[in-house]
């Protein structure tokens, strides 16, 4: 049950470094600044879009940003994530050492294997906790968002300035002349709109349990 009144400890799982950034950072970024624990579990390194020392270091550059606590490395290889027990088990044991009160995941429905992949492991990984929520990325399909995070301008400025940590990918949109600072952007304000704020992020839920505090006076 995710208790609204005492301090959370936040697990985000992505597949490449700045998957999270791009999905979540915003969010992240207001637990982590608002005093929650925040850890990233990045199962790649990138390696088929860059330099993966280079995108290890950009990835540590963002974390300081977002004021994370610890970065876990999966250690698969870029673009070959493999569904099995093995994969399981390594996000069940980031699981079972952070104990988290709420785990965000790449969605289910995307057009590049290594999010797809990861969802579903995670998925399986997470099928006793409690509350899990699927984040979108640019190459994300069939996203139908019924929860979103106000993160205003404050959290929407951190968010561009991981995004711009992971230098080595700002331009790696392959859309013609569009930064993936400008499609945040973009996203950012669609989100807004639908959630009548002027910054957002979307999210599905796999399972959202929310604790109802009791402000009765016990006095009465």
């Amino acid at each position: 049950m995710l208790n609204l009144n005492r301090k959370l400890r936040i697990l985000a799982i992505g597949a490449h470094p700045d998957d999270i950034e791009i999905g979540c950072g915003g969010t992240l970024a207001k637990y982590a600044h608002l005093g929650h624990d925040v850890y990233l579990f990045i199962a790649t390194d990138g390696a088929a879009g860059g330099d993966s020392a280079m995108r290890r270091q950009e990835q540590e550059v963002s974390k300081s940003i977002m004021k994370s606590r610890e970065i876990f490395w999966g250690d698969f290889s870029d673009t070959q994530i493999n569904i099995d027990q093995i994969s399981i088990n390594l996000i069940e044991g980031v699981i079972h050492k952070i104990q988290p009160d709420l785990i965000f995941i790449n969605y289910h429905d995307d057009t590049h294997q290594d999010h797809r992949h990861i969802a579903a492991i995670t998925i399986s990984a997470t099928r006793y906790i409690p509350n899990v929520l699927f984040y979108e990325t640019p190459t994300t399909q069939n996203f139908q968002p019924h929860l979103y995070v106000d993160i205003g301008q404050k959290f929407f400025d951190l968010k561009i300035q991981m995004l711009n940590a992971h230098a080595s990918q700002v331009n790696r949109t392959n859309i013609l002349n569009m930064s993936i600072l400008e499609v945040a952007r973009s996203a950012a304000h669609f989100r807004g709109v639908q959630a009548r704020v002027p910054f957002a992020e979307a999210f599905e839920s796999v399972r959202l349990i929310i604790n109802i505090p009791d402000f009765h006076d016990s006095a009465l």
